[in-house]
This record gives C-alpha cells, sequence and structure tokens, in this order.
C-alpha cells in the first residue's frame, strides 16, 4: 500500500487537480453566462456583413459556425 508521505502527495494534488476543475468551471459558466446574456452577438460582430455567403470564410471573421472542425491525427486517419 501507500506511505505516509505518498498518501500526503496524493491528497495534495488531488487538492489541487480539484482546484484547477473549479476555476475551469467558472470560467466556462462565465463565458456561456456572457454568451447568453448578449445573445451571442459578439460572437460574430467582426464578420463583415458585405456579402454573407462569404463572411463565415473571410479573414475577418475568426468564428465559422458553419464549419465542421477536425483534429489533424484524425484527419491524416480519415475519420472524420
Amino acid at each position: 500500500l501507500l506511505s505516509l508521505p505518498q498518501k500526503w502527495a496524493l491528497l495534495a494534488l488531488s487538492a489541487c487537480s480539484g482546484l484547477c476543475c473549479l476555476c475551469c468551471l467558472l470560467g466556462l459558466l462565465v463565458a456561456i453566462g456572457l454568451t447568453l446574456g448578449n445573445q451571442g452577438r459578439v460572437l460574430l460582430a467582426p464578420c463583415s456583413i458585405a456579402n454573407t455567403a462569404l463572411a463565415p470564410v473571410s479573414r475577418e471573421c475568426p468564428f465559422d459556425p458553419t464549419r465542421v472542425y477536425v483534429s489533424a491525427p484524425r484527419a491524416a486517419v480519415g475519420m472524420c
């Protein structure tokens, strides 16, 4: 079984992990709250409305709600 120092190390690492998890959860809740608060308008605000067909793929629009993002390893294997 585990010795006393190993148990304390495991407890400390578990506490740090739990704290990091809570911080990430808080950040996610704040981001969701802000997005719902402004009804998502800020996500597409930088997009130019001149040509709505090209707006999501233009350089000025960093967020494309119609694009399917696939990571490089899955794309190389062919598993989309």
